[in-house]
């Protein structure tokens, strides 16, 4: 079953569970995929969909951060409860080890200097998105080189 097909599934189950929250944030990640089809006229791929919740998250998690810091927990707390949501259906994320295996290959492919850092992003980015914090990786890479 595609993602898209399993996203789908899961609005209706939704409605017909009357899970409010989770149907309002099942609507908004169908409405931004919706958008992209219509605005880049293609069909999208589970990648695609991948990437979208992926902004999303981030999206999410900066909301969470302001709200907190306005002192705007009930808004936090409707941020989280859609977060929660999201990540149902982002890959399964890589632990930190697994990554340090990508980062160890990736610095013996383009050196342990500070100004290969780009390189290194520019290899482990398609490789790890979707599935590690890519600010985290930038983290963690940043400890290696310096």
């Amino acid at each position: 079953m595609s993602l898209k097909a399993q996203i789908t599934a899961d609005m209706k189950t939704a409605m017909k569970e009357k899970q409010v929250e989770r149907l309002g944030t099942i609507r908004l990640l169908l409405a931004a995929m919706k958008q992209r089809e219509v605005d880049e006229r293609i069909e999208l791929s589970d990648a695609d969909i991948a990437a979208i919740i992926e902004k999303m998250v981030k999206q999410r998690k900066d909301s969470i951060s302001q709200f907190e810091a306005a002192q705007r927990l009930d808004l936090a707390d409707k941020e989280k409860a859609e977060l929660v949501v999201l990540a149902d259906y982002m890959p399964q994320q890589l632990t930190s080890d697994e990554i340090a295996v990508y980062l160890d290959e990736a610095i013996a492919t383009h050196g342990s200097t500070p100004a290969s850092m780009g390189k290194i992003m520019g290899d482990l980015k398609p490789k790890l998105a979707g599935r590690a914090d890519m600010a985290e990786v930038s983290k963690l890479i940043k400890a290696r080189l310096a």
